[in-house]
């Protein structure tokens, strides 16, 4: 690893060459969840957001994220290292404003995890009682996933690639079944409502007494969250400047056509009734078309598909996680972090210590939710999922003007710098995002659903403040009191890198 040309510390590496662009771009679409993703937003767009153009807020969605991705892309031509956002926005806008980053992105990927599980064991629950009329408890269901993503991490990255693939082809395989069913027979009953494509219908309500288009926006682009993933492997990747950039666009193109087009399916499958359909029963507009395409089979086993795919996407969260420990914990910027949290396995080149802490705060997360009395699905998945992207987005936000702050303010990498990629791009990128955080703020009640009554929701922008203030507080103690720790801030990256200050 390389840090400045004076501060060169000895610290663990990631398991090098493990991963290739197969890999990345897998764990970064199971990360994005495609089946929880649709199963768990699209109908909340339908019935309360946008109504039947929820296919058009996908697609602008598309557009925005592809913006962002432009800047984002180029950074990762040059930074390579598994802090990802921490490592990028500390060489474009500063090293505190680098640790606000760092801390902000690292809670949201801790919290992701602890959220999806109790997802997975929801739905784990229902799947088991509907099916096989056995009354599990979910909490029971949520320490099995978190223990099964802790063997997981511990061994060579390249099984977690696997493991993620495999889940990950289904649960495509599932939705792109039902929707080119759809499309193939011509649609529902009003056809194929070519109409809901049409741009207008992303900034309007249709085929909804009472909607609101913020909330319809806002869970269009949390569908997204996770694909940016693909920077945090570029260390355990096999040539990282070329794979990480072609994952990324790969993954935010992919996901954004798929997402547009099986909502496009599912909408035309249950016609102008889709919006009644998903406010009372929300999973039913994708139960509904596929047991009429392929029998109430198929609906069984969809709904073992959103299981293991819940499943997938924790897991995907659990990497992410301990790798934004790992990469925080080995500039050793509190005494100690860098034996611990820093270190790799001898073997599997793994950051396992870090991903037993991870385990360690989901389950304590999940237990502290369990004791109040809490829902696994109503509470944990939805207010940490809330807490969690309000965090990354204003993350992603920091990113895109961190890419003008690299490239035109502190002019690096002048063969890469040009008007279009690295400032207009970037430009409207953090400015479409900034308006998506408004977005959530402006929506985050409906999004959390019944569970805006509790106290926790109400502490949510607190608790993203207190993360950030403890940032700035920490990068600035170093500065004043440690310098040669706080020139570390964000700055361990792949040797072949090469960044100073």
């Amino acid at each position: 690893m390389t840090t400045t040309a004076e501060h060169t510390p000895e610290v663990n590496r990631l398991k090098k060459n493990a991963v290739g662009l197969v890999g990345v771009i897998f764990m970064a679409v199971a990360t994005a969840a495609p089946i929880t993703a649709m199963t768990g937003n699209v109908p909340m767009v339908v019935g309360f957001g946008n109504g039947l153009g929820v296919p058009a807020a996908y697609l602008f969605a598309t557009v925005v994220l592809t913006i962002f991705s432009v800047g984002y892309t180029a950074m990762a031509k040059h930074i390579t290292a598994a802090g990802a956002f921490y490592g990028y926005i500390s060489h474009g806008l500063g090293q505190v404003a680098g640790m606000v980053a760092g801390l902000l992105a690292t809670m949201a990927y801790v919290v992701f995890e602890a959220s999806i599980i109790g997802f997975f064991a929801y739905s784990a629950h229902d799947l088991f009682k509907t099916m096989a009329g056995v009354e599990i408890h979910w909490l029971i269901f949520a320490v099995v996933g978190l223990a099964l993503n802790a063997v997981l991490s511990y061994f060579d990255i390249n099984l977690t690639a696997k493991v993620l693939g495999v889940f990950l082809i289904t649960e495509i395989a599932m939705l792109g079944a039902v929707a080119l069913g759809t499309l193939v027979t011509g649609g529902g009953p009003d056809g194929l409502m070519a109409e809901t494509l049409n741009p207008v219908n992303a900034f309007t309500v249709t085929g909804l007494a009472e909607g609101a288009v913020g909330l319809g926006l806002f869970m269009c682009f949390w569908s997204w969250v996770g694909f940016e993933s693909t920077a945090m492997y570029g260390e355990e990747s096999r040539e990282p400047k070329r794979i990480i950039p072609i994952a990324t666009l790969v993954s935010v193109v992919g996901i954004g056509l798929f997402y547009t087009f099986v909502s496009w399916m599912t909408v035309a499958a249950n016609g102008k009734g889709a919006t009644a359909l998903a406010a009372e029963s929300f999973a039913e507009i994708f139960f509904k078309p596929a047991g009429e395409l392929f029998g109430a089979w198929s609906v069984g086993l969809f709904k073992i598909l959103i299981l293991t795919g819940s499943f997938a996407c924790a897991m995907a969260f659990h990497n992410c996680a301990s790798r934004y420990l790992y990469a925080i914990g080995r500039e050793n910027l509190i005494p100690g972090t860098a034996r611990t949290l820093g270190r790799t396995h001898p073997v599997h080149g793994s950051p396992h210590i870090a991903g037993f802490v991870q385990t360690g705060v989901s389950l304590v997360l999940v237990v502290a939710f369990f004791a109040a009395g809490m829902d696994p699905y109503l509470h944990l998945y939805t207010l940490l999922a809330v807490l969690g992207t309000m965090a990354i987005l204003i993350v992603q936000t920091m990113c895109s003007f961190a890419v003008i702050g690299y490239f035109h303010v502190k002019k690096k990498h002048q063969e890469t710098a040009n008007t279009w990629r690295t400032l207009i791009a970037p430009l409207a990128g953090g400015l479409l995002m900034g308006y998506v955080v408004v977005l959530l703020l402006q929506n985050q009640k409906a999004a959390a659903g019944a569970a805006a009554e509790s106290a926790l929701f109400t502490a949510i922008p607190w608790i993203v403040i207190g993360f950030a203030v403890a940032g700035a507080a920490l990068a600035l103690y170093l500065k004043a009191r440690r310098p040669d720790r706080y020139r570390l801030i964000g700055r361990i990256v792949l040797e072949d890198t090469v960044e100073r200050d």
